[in-house]
């Protein structure tokens, strides 16, 4: 396979107080480093998605809201997928589950990998998002990154005064040279399977 594959970050929160940017420029400065990938970080916050009020799936008929259609043209362009996101009540957040149902078809038959953050790690929200990439017929990878404990709150300003995110690195570096093996494998397996 000649086409290197393409690689999103998504930040899954748009709060104006949101921490995710550090975890997300930190595993995009990871992706980014392999030189068999081209890497993009894609911001739910640039898109100022509607809430999904369509007539129904883009997997049955066209999206009408011009906004919803430039964020599947974004997705359609990738071949795979980092998902970076905090823990809600036990979720992701309504803004990453919002953009996931504004397309369907741009998600099908492609990878993806997670990088949660929180308290617990962001486990349960990293769950919910491998039972959604199910139904959007998408293969999740088995390693993750999960930021939680002492790690998430000696990172994160609830914490006091946080550190680089890099001071973790011994205790989430190997989870996410895991998680982007797999998300490599995967992809190009889908890609070829695509093709």
């Amino acid at each position: 396979m000649s086409a290197k594959p393409r690689i999103a970050v998504i930040v899954g929160t748009t709060r104006d107080s949101r921490f995710g940017e550090v975890p997300a420029d930190w595993i995009f400065s990871r992706a980014k480093a392999r030189d068999d990938w081209e890497v993009e970080k894609v911001d739910l916050k640039a898109f100022d998605l509607p809430l999904f009020n369509e007539v129904a799936s883009n997997a049955w008929v066209p999206t009408e809201d011009p906004a919803a259609r430039k964020w599947q043209e974004t997705i359609a362009k990738f071949d795979g997928f980092i998902f970076v996101t905090p823990e809600y009540n036990r979720s992701i957040t309504g803004a990453l589950k919002n953009a996931l149902d504004q397309a369907y078809v741009e998600w099908n038959r492609k990878a993806f990998g997670i990088v949660s953050y929180g308290s617990v790690g962001g486990t349960r929200a990293a769950e919910h998002l491998r039972t959604i990439g199910i139904e959007l017929q998408m293969a999740s990878t088995r390693s993750a990154v999960h930021i939680g404990g002492g790690d998430f709150f000696s990172v994160h300003p609830l914490g006091g005064d946080p550190k680089p995110i890099e001071s973790i690195e011994g205790s989430i570096g190997a989870s996410a040279d895991a998680m982007l093996e797999e998300l490599d494998w995967w992809t190009r397996a889908t890609m070829a399977a695509r093709g």
